[in-house]
């Protein structure tokens, strides 16, 4: 039995990635979203202005968007990765992350500090879900 050819996961609705990679990525009735930064879909710009709430906000509209693209929606989201430059910033970044993921099962998480991140942004999360 051959595996499921891989589907890459393109939308507008989200920005272009800033680098060799999609989106996302479909395998096997699961998605693998690539790490999402604020930036505005529509002009590549950032958005927030280091205001890491707005930043997160738009992060979370970013990935909401590949996520419909590829037929699912975050309360199937499995597994995510929050990288944030400040762990200060953790309760903020908490409380609207809670928003998108608080219902239902919320899906398993690590939240990891790192040195800084693409564009200057504060926060950046990925994703894993099932699409079946």
């Amino acid at each position: 039995m051959s595996a499921a050819p891989l589907q890459a996961v393109i939308t507008d609705q989200a920005p272009a990635p800033v680098g060799p990679y999609n989106q996302a990525v479909q395998a096997n009735g699961w998605l693998y979203c690539s790490g999402q930064i604020p930036l505005d879909p529509a002009t590549g710009e950032m958005v927030g202005g280091g205001d890491v709430e707005a930043e997160t906000r738009q992060v979370l509209k970013n990935l909401e968007a590949v996520l419909q693209a590829a037929g699912t929606t975050p309360s199937r989201v499995v597994r995510t990765t929050v990288y944030l430059v400040d762990l200060n910033d953790f309760q903020a970044v908490n409380a609207i992350y809670g928003e998108c993921f608080g219902e239902g099962v919320s899906p398993a998480r690590a939240c990891v500090q790192v040195a800084a991140l693409p564009k200057g942004s504060r926060v950046e999360i990925d994703c894993i879900a099932y699409v079946g």
